[in-house]
C-alpha cells in the first residue's frame, strides 16, 4: 500500500480559532501533503503526472 507522505508530522496548531491558520509551518506542510496526494492518484489514474516543485520551507517557532 503506498503511503503517502509530507516534509514532517502532518498537523498545524492553534489555540484559539482562526489560528491555525497563522501557523506558517504547519499549513504549508498541509500543502506539501495534498500536492503529494494528487500526484500520486494522476500518477494511478494515467501513469504520467509531473512532480511540482517543493516550497521554500518555512519554519515557525511559538517560543514568543
Amino acid at each position: 500500500m503506498p503511503i503517502v507522505t509530507s516534509q514532517y508530522w502532518n498537523i498545524a496548531y492553534g489555540r484559539e480559532p482562526g489560528q491555525v491558520a497563522l501557523d506558517k509551518e504547519g499549513m504549508q506542510t498541509m500543502r506539501t501533503l495534498a500536492n503529494n496526494m494528487a500526484y500520486i492518484l494522476k500518477q494511478f489514474a494515467s501513469g504520467t503526472a509531473e512532480k511540482t516543485a517543493p516550497e521554500a520551507l518555512q519554519l515557525m517557532h511559538f517560543i514568543r
